[in-house]
């Protein structure tokens, strides 16, 4: 079986628990293979899965084997797996751009952001390593508000013939504009903007299914997280929220029996706790009303590993987009957007989405094994 060769942008925690996955469950057999949703799609497992090229604007990544990377500062999730060898693969400067926001910025060594002193990259030089290393894909892995950053290396992914699976909410493959060109270009995307494993939002909109088919009338509710990842550090400065909360908001409301007045939903990151590191607690809370107008409500604390929690769903997205590439399918790929993130070109119900996914994924494995 041929190896996935996927380019990433954003070394951050995100991409750490990525790769850290893709060896931890490289040599497990399938019985023991607790977390992923699918050990193998289209006959491809987690360990076909291959990191040729990398970006990155911090100076203590920027020039280091992926492998040394994805541990270093101010990187801080669960190191589940340390036997990540060298790749050969070394992170190259990226542009700067809105990539990072001015109130994390520091002198000297510390958690927050240190911004390398190498020359930007050129959009001629991110394709030219996209091109050279052979990358079939692009997951971008920036921080939240990098409108720019996030569209222009969406441009190499388009001049580079790659495609592209947009992790973070900044609108690509939901805006009609973008979607289009991938379309025109016959190249594959899914976005936007992850959904956990089990995680906020998954959560509450299950929970919002849940209120709307018993019948109970969902009033007012609110989602609050709180972090000490770069994360959320970076979403201290509101400015750069608003396609984050939106993309939180719409998976909820899209989820309810009825759509809620802005004034009573509220969902969206809330603060920054250091010494929670990666971990993200969330708090949900659910007014209503049952049989006979009596009122209840439901309060639930949810407490994860948050870069762990997406890795997993990245792993089904990736293997997703091979096939659809070896099946010569371009444009957004509906289904896998509205099973795997929070944003997509179109919501569909959870359950459904899950169902339809799973017919997806069987009827591109089949007509693969047909055509070889």
């Amino acid at each position: 079986m041929k190896k996935i060769k996927i380019a990433i942008v954003g070394v951050g925690n995100c991409a750490s628990s990525l790769v850290q996955g893709i060896y931890y469950y490289k040599d497990k057999p399938s019985q023991n293979s607790i977390g992923l949703m699918h050990f193998e799609i289209g006959g491809y497992t987690s360990g076909d899965i291959e990191v040729v090229c990398a970006f990155d604007i911090d100076e203590r990544k920027v020039g280091q084997d992926v492998s040394e990377a994805i541990f270093a500062l101010p990187n801080c999730t669960a190191i589940f797996c340390d036997s990540v060898p060298k790749m050969g693969t070394v992170v190259k400067m990226g542009r700067v751009l809105d990539g990072f926001s001015e109130h994390m910025y520091a002198q000297e060594e510390s958690r927050t952001f240190i911004l390398s002193q190498e020359k930007e990259a050129s959009e001629e030089d991110v394709v030219k390593e996209l091109k050279r290393s052979g990358a079939e894909m692009l997951l971008n892995y920036l921080p939240v508000g990098s409108q720019k950053a996030t569209e222009f290396y969406t441009e190499c992914a388009l001049q580079a013939g790659i495609g592209f699976i947009n992790n973070m909410p900044v609108f690509i493959a939901s805006n009609p504009k973008w979607a289009a060109r991938f379309k025109e270009k016959n190249l594959p995307i899914i976005g936007d903007d992850i959904k956990a494993q089990l995680g906020a939002t998954i959560a509450h909109r299950t929970l919002s299914d849940l209120f709307k088919k018993r019948g109970v009338k969902l009033e007012r509710t609110y989602q609050l997280n709180t972090g000490g990842n770069t994360d959320f550090l970076n979403m201290l400065n509101r400015n750069r929220l608003a396609s984050k909360k939106e993309s939180k908001t719409e998976a909820v409301q899209s989820a309810l029996a009825e759509r809620l007045d802005p004034e009573n939903i509220h969902i969206g990151p809330s603060d920054y706790v250091p010494w929670q590191k990666d971990n993200k607690v969330c708090f949900i809370r659910m007014e209503g009303k049952l049989f006979g107008d009596v009122p209840m409500n439901l309060e639930l604390r949810l407490s994860v590993e948050d870069s762990p929690n997406s890795a997993g769903v990245a792993i089904d997205a990736i293997r997703i987009l091979k096939l659809a590439l070896e099946k010569n399918i371009g444009g957004p790929l509906i289904v896998p957007s509205a099973f795997f993130m929070k944003h997509p070109p179109q919501q569909i119900p959870d359950d459904e989405a899950y169902l339809l996914v799973e017919e997806f994924i069987k009827e591109l494995s089949e007509e693969l094994v047909e055509t070889k």
